[in-house]
């Protein structure tokens, strides 16, 4: 009987935490959490995904006049490095742009599936 209760809790603690957050705020705290256990040649490799995928965004959303107030988006990654879900904190429509640019994309493969990973943006003059 505690076999079956430990692999219960197990299951449910797994399923738990393979499911989708509900919001940003909970997508961010997992992207954050994520992006920190990788080691640093996974995380050289995100990052210059994420440039790329970036790079590409900004390229494809930038205006003349665009609003640059700062803005992140969120990404879930399944296990082959494609974005499936993304979330964002921001309401301009640079920020509307870069995430729908983003969930379209493809980064590295992480190291585990789900994995989150945040693009923070802010801009400088």
């Amino acid at each position: 009987m505690r076999r079956l209760l430990f692999a219960s809790a197990v299951c449910c603690a797994s399923l738990a935490h393979a499911q989708s957050p509900a919001d940003y705020a909970d997508a961010k705290a997992r992207a954050d959490a994520d992006e920190a256990s990788l080691p640093a040649t996974a995380a050289s490799a995100m990052r210059d995904a994420q440039g790329a995928a970036l790079d590409a965004a900004i390229t494809g959303c930038a205006t003349p006049t665009a609003d640059t107030s700062p803005f992140v988006v969120v990404a879930e990654l399944d296990a082959t490095g494609k974005v499936v879900r993304t979330w964002r904190d921001g309401a301009t429509p640079l920020a509307i742009c870069v995430q729908k640019q983003i969930a379209g994309s493809a980064l590295s493969a992480p190291p585990r599936a789900p994995f989150f990973t945040s693009f923070e943006l802010s801009f400088t003059r």
